[in-house]
């Protein structure tokens, strides 16, 4: 009886001790449990904060890019219209200064040293051969005084305002003079005839 009771105590320490061993084991788990799911879940919380933080990050970013992209645009913009102002700019005054070229050289043109048409006495123009107008010389002083008699204005009290070519018809040619002491203005249309020179055809008062 006492070999059989000391068997009977030997077992229950050792099935006592294995129940502890157990339980710790159980203990151990469940403490691993529960940390992982913390780190798990703080883990969690973390990455939805720094998404939190960084949305505002990249709406701000994205505001400069479009207020960058329309500041430039609008530069670009404000940058072609000045190109074209300048641009108008330009042609007009290259027109008026092409205009204010064909003007001069109608009204002050040179004076060669050839000449065709010669002034007589009476105001009047010989010439020998085949006439040709060319707005020079005394060519140029015979239409003056064509325009002086036809007006009745003396050359010296004369403004030559325009004389150039008749397109209307051949060796012919229209003048706009002023009247220096009363401003009267003149239109006059002159043609050359043979054996009589630049003969007025019809004067018009402005």
């Amino acid at each position: 009886m006492s070999k059989d009771s000391n068997s009977r105590s030997g077992y229950r320490a050792k099935r006592k001790k294995t129940n502890v061993v157990l339980n710790t084991l159980i203990v151990v788990v469940l403490l691993l449990i529960i940390f992982v799911a913390y780190n798990i879940f703080s883990s969690g919380n973390d990455n939805a904060s720094s998404s939190k933080t960084v949305s505002p990050k990249t709406e701000q970013t994205k505001t400069t890019n479009k207020e960058k992209t329309k500041e430039k645009k609008t530069t670009t913009d404000e940058k072609t219209k000045d190109d074209t102002v300048s641009s108008d700019d330009s042609s007009s005054s290259e027109d008026q200064t092409a205009a204010e070229q064909e003007s001069e050289e109608a009204t002050t043109p040179e004076q060669p040293e050839d000449t065709q048409a010669v002034v007589t006495d009476d105001g009047s123009t010989t010439q020998t051969g085949e006439h040709k107008m060319t707005f020079e010389g005394e060519d140029w002083q015979a239409m003056l005084a064509a325009i002086s008699k036809a007006t009745g204005l003396d050359q010296s009290n004369m403004t030559v305002n325009w004389l150039g070519s008749d397109k209307s018809t051949t060796n012919a040619a229209i003048g706009t003079v002023t009247a220096k002491d009363t401003k009267q203005k003149f239109k006059v249309y002159i043609k050359w005839v043979d054996g009589q020179g630049y003969v007025p055809t019809n004067v018009e008062q402005q």
